[in-house]
């Protein structure tokens, strides 16, 4: 199986302030989204990632720095670093292409038409010179199988994203519709973990922000987990 960790960036002066920043340049961490970074990289320093992947926006990229460095405290020490020894920009993690909503304040933004089929009907949502949502969870989704190939089935990864990004990637894992999936919540700074096998994906963490992680790191020796459900629910993670 193959575990990714879909880290939401920390928050933003744009996240306080209820302005939709989109792809805006210049849109890093505010003093409490730089905690929350910090916060989340230590508590993945428990593991031993195979790859940090990131948007290529500042606020994603200032995140997945912070992971790196955690990395060096990482199981392994500078071993451990080297083998997560750089982030790899990948745009089919950025953040949705609001087009003419980039900038604008969610509160106007709500007495817009869009606004109700955003929250509705997303997988019909095209936002005016923008993306679509259905368009947005398909390369993200793309992405994710595309980076599973890569690091392999035993392999333990980081993908540093948005939160709508996230929530379409989620809603994949849980066989949701896109349309549902604004019943997901990501929060900045969150870990959300989802391990993918030849049967089906298996959704372990959503938005967590206090959790520990280290049960999730692959074991020498562990048998390697069965595709199929536990009836009853199992055991739970060890």
């Amino acid at each position: 199986m193959t575990t990714v960790l879909l880290v939401r960036h920390g928050r933003t002066a744009s996240n306080a302030s209820g302005t939709l920043a989109g792809r805006s340049p210049g849109v890093g961490l505010d003093e409490k989204g730089i905690d929350q970074a910090a916060r989340a990289a230590e508590r993945i320093a428990a593991l031993r990632l195979d790859a940090i992947v990131s948007s290529p926006l500042e606020r994603t990229v200032e995140t997945a720095e912070a992971i790196l460095a955690g990395q060096s405290g990482a199981p392994g020490g500078r071993r451990s670093a080297r083998k997560a020894s750089q982030i790899h920009l990948d745009d089919r993690f950025i953040e949705c292409d609001y087009g003419a909503w980039t900038g604008e304040e969610l509160k106007r933004l709500s007495r817009e038409p869009l606004w109700k089929v955003v929250q509705t009907h997303p997988s019909a949502a095209v936002f005016p010179e923008g993306e679509a949502m259905a368009q947005m969870q398909a390369r993200a989704v793309a992405g994710i199988r595309a980076w599973n190939a890569q690091v392999g089935e035993r392999g333990i990864y980081a993908v540093v994203s948005h939160g709508d990004v996230i929530k379409s990637i989620l809603a994949d894992a849980l066989g949701m519709h896109l349309d549902q999936f604004q019943r997901i919540q990501v929060d900045p700074g969150s870990v959300s973990v989802v391990t993918y096998t030849d049967t089906r994906p298996f959704v372990m963490r959503s938005n967590d922000t206090g959790g520990d992680l280290s049960g999730l790191a692959p074991r020498p020796g562990r048998q390697r987990r069965s595709p199929d459900a536990p009836v009853g629910g199992g055991a739970g993670t060890p």
